[in-house]
């Protein structure tokens, strides 16, 4: 089956959750359409970029199409004049039998086209599109006229499901398979005792001053106690001036934005992995961190927050520690807890044999592709 991979931006290097697709949905079977081209094509995929620049007549006919897909679909993302011949164009000629939209908002833009050329479309849900994206009553009007043009929904948890049920948006075709996590290349190495890691933007959704106030508390007794930030963001100075502001900057080590491959090293080293993940001020939410499902497969101990599908994935007590948002004294006592677990060794194991049994993508990839296969041979049958 040849199948067709929607995405914002090709190729981003952290989405490694939309890149397993492209290169292995279907065998491999797969095309990319994109809003954007960053010049980097390393799985050697024929694509086609949705943003190109207009030709003439297109600017010209602009302000009647916008308006039109406005009213009639709820969105002006949808693609018209040559852009969309071009497109039907690519889509025919790579003879795409499915079309997977990663995020329901490259599925507004697309639907409407891949209806009239009777090709099935599901979208994958992943956090933001699920949540911040959501907020105006336009982008849940889009969402809800989107729905029955979709073939199947999936997300990467059932929170967001809820999330988009509790605003009237819902598909009966709906399914929950997390990112999942190479378990194979992220496995667990001998730890590095009282080594703390956390992973991600420094973005009022990852809250960083509250993981390094509470670290900082919870490790005062504690003097060879480590914790390293990997990522970078708009709050990165911020949290370095309030390390030092806190007297603790000797026990931290920021190494800004790293590749895929030394934050799988790193964890593998690593005791315990840290993430206050909050619903930001505009709404913005995760799914089901990756970091989190990798985390755990390399045997770490989490300490994370009561948010989104995070609930989902860690079973407190038995495999990390979990706290309510924004809750800092909480949390510290959390990382206390960690730290004085009798038997890490075991909650480490735990938590690596639950990325196995659950977190696998390899096993979560055949399930997609079974639950994409099972819709389109029940459409058929129909």
């Amino acid at each position: 089956m040849r199948a067709a991979i929607a995405t914002g931006e090709y190729h981003l290097g952290g989405e490694t959750f939309i890149n397993r697709h492209i290169e292995h949905l279907f065998g491999g079977n797969t095309v990319v359409v994109c809003g954007r081209f960053h010049g980097d094509n390393p799985y050697g995929k024929s694509y086609f970029v949705r943003r190109d620049r207009l030709s003439g007549r297109d600017v010209l006919v602009a302000p009647w199409w916008l308006l039109r897909n406005r009213m009639q679909h709820g969105t002006s993302r949808l693609p018209f004049g040559e852009a969309k011949d071009a497109l039907t164009k690519f889509l025919r000629d790579e003879q795409v039998e499915v079309i997977l939209a990663e995020f329901g908002t490259q599925a507004l833009a697309l639907a409407p086209l891949a209806n009239s050329l009777g090709i099935p479309i599901f979208t994958y849900f992943r956090g933001t599109d699920a949540s911040k994206a959501i907020r105006t009553e336009r982008m849940r009007a889009a969402y809800r006229k989107m729905m029955p043009r979709l073939a199947g929904v999936f997300s990467v948890s059932r929170f967001l499901l809820d999330n988009l049920h509790r605003h009237g948006i819902s598909h009966p075709n709906s399914n929950v398979i997390p990112s999942g996590v190479d378990v194979r290349k992220f496995a667990p190495e001998a730890k590095i005792p009282l080594s703390f890691l956390a992973v991600g933007r420094f973005v009022e959704k990852k809250a960083p001053h509250i993981t390094l106030r509470a670290f900082a508390d919870a490790t005062t007794a504690y003097p060879d106690a480590r914790l390293d930030f990997i990522g970078d963001g708009p709050l990165l100075e911020a949290t370095r001036a309030l390390a030092t502001e806190l007297g603790v900057e000797d026990k931290l080590r920021f190494h800004g934005a790293q590749p895929h491959n030394t934050v799988r090293d790193t964890l593998k080293r690593t005791q315990f992995f840290l993430q206050h993940s909050v619903t930001a001020r505009d709404g913005n939410t995760e799914g089901l961190p990756t970091a989190i499902q990798e985390a755990m497969a390399c045997g770490c101990i989490t300490v994370s927050t009561r948010h989104a599908g995070i609930p989902e994935a860690i079973n407190e007590g038995e495999t990390g520690f979990l706290v309510e948002e924004h809750d800092q004294t909480g949390f510290s006592d959390a990382i206390a807890k960690a730290i004085a677990v009798k038997d890490p060794g075991a909650m480490s194991q735990r938590a690596r044999q639950t990325a196995e049994d659950r977190f696998d993508n390899e096993v979560l990839l055949g399930i997609l592709e079974q639950r994409i296969r099972d819709t389109l041979s029940a459409s058929s049958a129909a």
